[in-house]
């Protein structure tokens, strides 16, 4: 089992600067990849950023030279840093990981954090 809490949402001004926080407890030492979702109303979740063990990243093409992923492994925590934010960044910001047990491969989900940009 492992337990995701994101912190960090809240209400921003275009151009400004968010940082999320995503805390892992539970079987930690199991989790592989890490990364950000985002879901507007009618929207499908879509992948932000994602990070892997081995600290290779990868982004959404939207956010892609704005938004910054990273890992903290000894403190069992995810980041994203959010420069430049738009209209369009207005989401739920979900935290996932995935973890391998007995070789079975499974996902965990926080329970999202708020994001809202606007002026």
């Amino acid at each position: 089992q492992v337990q995701l809490v994101e912190s960090g949402g809240g209400l921003v001004q275009p151009g400004g600067s968010l940082r999320l926080s995503c805390a892992a407890s539970g079987s930690t030492r199991r989790i592989n990849n890490m990364g950000w979702y985002r879901q507007t109303p009618g929207n499908q979740r879509e992948l932000v950023a994602g990070i892997t063990s081995g600290g290779s990243t990868n982004y959404a093409d939207s956010v892609r030279g704005r938004f910054t992923i990273s890992r903290d492994g000894a403190k069992n925590t995810l980041y994203l840093q959010m420069n430049t934010l738009k209209l369009e960044d207005t989401a739920v910001y979900y935290c996932t990981a995935t973890a391998t047990y007995w070789g079975d491969l499974r996902d965990y989900w926080g329970r999202g954090t708020q994001v809202t940009v606007s002026s």
